[in-house]
């Protein structure tokens, strides 16, 4: 497993932009499918995108495609969350997630690591 540590939430207005990261430590991360995953009060946790090891695939949410962009560097074990337009319904507790050999799949029970979360709060 890999230890995930987010940063990088905040507040803003509605259609600012912020930039999320999640640092890993441990082995291996370039082995991992990498994905963000969010969490708003009284719902369920949602996917939001995710980018295979090698970055050559990426798959994102419908809520968010055309606005936010995942991407990573794995040298320097960090993957990224931009987000631009944010909107009020974007408020949530964003949490990272690792997937040891996995194809950047939806399904939040394929991923073994996670992330404490960062929150955003976007104002109208």
């Amino acid at each position: 497993q890999v230890q995930l540590v987010e940063s990088g939430g905040g507040l803003v207005q509605a259609g600012g932009s912020l930039r999320l990261s999640c640092a890993a430590s441990g082995r291996r991360f370039s082995s991992h499918a990498m994905a963000w995953f969010r969490q708003a009060p009284g719902k369920e946790r949602e996917f939001v995108a995710a980018i295979t090891w090698s970055g050559s695939s990426t798959y994102y949410a419908d809520s968010v495609k055309g606005r936010f962009t995942i991407s990573r560097e794995n040298a320097k074990n960090t993957v990224y969350l931009q987000m631009n337009s944010l909107k009020p319904e974007d408020t949530a507790v964003y949490y990272c997630a690792a997937d040891l050999w996995g194809a950047g799949t939806r399904n939040s029970q394929q991923y073994d690591s996670w992330g404490q979360g960062t929150q955003v709060t976007v104002s109208s």
